[in-house]
């Protein structure tokens, strides 16, 4: 379907966080807005993620009784993004980031709430919080999207359960505990009924968690506002007119067609994860080709903008936020890229070896952390070999990638050769391509001081944030135990990427900017086409998000002030 009208105050191009927030916002301000999206979903990898959002001295800590403040984020980010780079839009962020929360609160669908146990990255820096900084969508209810819930990308399938149940991280040790608690017990049967019965009505249930309601609450906020959208259609020009972008050419099937932007566009299309060349140009040799990100992340945005004059910013400390990942086929004969984020590294019971069959990493670190060292590791080969490594108990416990725990069989998953297992670790060594002798004495170091909680090779356990990642049932370190109970596993995994760093140059009221600093007169960005304003250092959960949601608010609010002032002009 083609958009109603030739022109529109704003076009925002891509349907992701950051450009269904700046299309909510512009709209809420009174601007008709026209969202142009390249799939047929809205979401983009935001649908995917954990939903997120990394807002420090938000609003919402104070309701909860959690102390924080802009200038112990200043000085938090000042230990771990220590260059001068972007200082400017790091202020305009900590600045602006409450706001912006509470602006989509009181004008939008958007509903956030603290989670109130969950670290910033680096614990021990002055400044950091134990928690509340990082913000979650509250579930939504899919059924409130009516017709408009076939347009949301649905989750990964390995995080839903059951073939479509999305559960939210308070329920997880809820349904592990199912037959062994009956307050979990009775809690799990309430969730897996309610999930029943939404299927009569629905492909997938429609109790939204993590990103996927984060990326729900956005899209009713458009639907709400009678914000249009275009699906599957391609952004081929920006139009340019006296010097300031004035609208955008799309192709729309076979039919190609200008559309007028009265007051400014958006890009907002994802970044280049998929887009292989430049991935070559700025990523490391070792990072390789896997990403864990929607494939329409293939540098529209960037394009469009250095072709209009835009400049990059390219000197990122890291190209890209990391994950380790691991690779499977569905049964649909799709490729599977798991992100080994929280769900079972820093667990106890399991270890990461390299191609030597050493450990290389403390495996409770940030999933940023672990790729860094991953990549420092692989010295410069894209195909150089990592594992997890872990016995039964682990795996029935906690799972292992994309196997989720209490799995009665992993005979499909070692038939496939994604799960490696052995009846021995010598056996397992020759089975992953290491010396039987080297893994051997791996492990046997490991579980030496294991069995007494403790990890003096690299302190495994010894950050709350490290501990939140593990099990705190377990005792005395929840993030170490030995490998002992044959047979034994390995998973192999991959350095992937989360999302780019490097994007356009943006100065605070997000507007992109050329290579003498001056603005693109009509041009915005944010989102993973914006510059990353920490430079690529990850300091803490929700920093993609975080800054998406801010600027894409700082953007739409920017444009309607224009827009406003304009009209002032005109009627003088």
């Amino acid at each position: 379907m083609m958009p109603a009208q030739d022109s529109y105050d704003v076009v925002v191009i891509g349907a992701g966080a950051g450009g269904m927030t700046a299309a909510a916002v512009a709209a809420a301000e009174g601007l008709r807005v026209l969202v142009i999206e390249k799939t047929a979903f809205v979401g983009g990898t935001t649908a995917w993620s954990d939903g997120m959002v990394w807002i420090p001295a938000n609003g919402k800590m104070k309701d909860a009784g959690l102390s924080d403040s802009v200038t112990d984020a200043v000085r938090y980010l000042a230990s771990t993004v220590p260059e001068p780079a972007n200082v400017g839009l790091r202020a305009a962020f900590l600045a602006r980031g409450p706001e912006a929360v509470a602006y989509l609160e009181a004008n939008t669908e958007v509903r956030l709430q603290p989670v109130k146990a969950c670290p910033d990255y680096y614990p021990e820096r002055l400044g950091a919080t134990a928690g509340g900084r990082v913000l979650e969508p509250v579930a939504f209810d899919g059924t409130k999207l009516g017709a408009g819930f076939a347009r949301l990308r649905p989750p990964l399938p390995e995080f839903m359960l059951f073939g479509g149940m999305m559960v939210n991280r308070l329920d997880v040790p809820h349904l592990r505990g199912i037959g062994k608690s009956f307050r979990s017990t009775l809690r799990s049967a309430r969730l897996i009924s309610q999930y029943a019965l939404q299927r009569l009505r629905s492909p997938r249930g429609t109790t939204l968690h993590l990103g996927n309601a984060l990326a729900a609450q956005l899209y009713a906020s458009l639907l709400a506002r009678q914000v249009e959208m275009l699906f599957s259609a391609d952004v081929e020009d920006l139009v340019v007119e006296g010097g300031r972008i004035s609208g955008v050419t799309i192709r729309h099937g076979a039919r190609d067609r200008t559309i007028a932007a009265r007051r400014g566009v958006v890009l907002a299309t994802g970044g280049f994860s998929h887009d292989t060349h430049l991935r070559k140009r700025f990523f490391p040799p070792a990072a390789g080709l896997v990403s864990a990100t929607s494939p329409s992340g293939t540098g529209d945005g960037l394009r469009l903008a250095t072709a209009s004059g835009a400049t990059l910013n390219s000197d990122a400390t890291s190209p890209a936020y990391w994950v380790p990942a691991s690779l499977f086929q569905r049964d649909d004969g799709s490729r599977g890229v798991f992100p080994h984020t929280v769900t079972d590294r820093a667990k106890p019971g399991i270890i990461a070896v390299n191609a030597a069959g050493r450990r290389f990493v403390n495996e409770a670190l940030s999933y940023h952390e672990f790729v860094l060292v991953m990549l420092r590791d692989g010295n410069g080969e894209a195909d150089r070999p990592f594992h997890l490594i872990c016995d039964r108990d682990f795996l029935w416990t906690y799972g292992l990638g994309r196997i989720k725990p209490f799995t009665w069989s992993v005979r499909r998953y070692v038939s496939s050769g994604e799960l490696i297992e052995a009846p021995g670790i010598a056996e397992l060594a020759a089975k992953i391509g290491v010396a039987p002798s080297s893994l051997a004495a791996t492990v046997a170091d490991y579980n030496a001081n294991a069995k007494e909680g403790r990890d003096p090779e690299f302190g495994r356990g010894s950050t709350i944030y490290q501990r939140h990642l593990g099990d705190a049932a377990h005792k005395p370190n929840p993030c170490v135990a030995p490998i002992l109970r044959a047979p034994f596993f390995a998973l192999r995994i991959y350095p992937a990427d989360l999302g780019t760093a490097i994007g356009v140059k943006v100065d605070a009221q997000a507007r992109v900017l050329r290579d003498d600093g001056t603005p693109i007169s009509g041009l915005y960005a944010c989102g993973n086409d914006m510059g990353s304003i920490m430079n690529g250092n990850c300091p803490a959960p929700g920093i993609a998000l975080g800054p998406a949601l801010t600027f894409g608010y700082i953007a739409g609010r920017h444009l309607a002030e224009n827009a406003a002032a304009r009209r002032e002009v005109e009627r003088a």
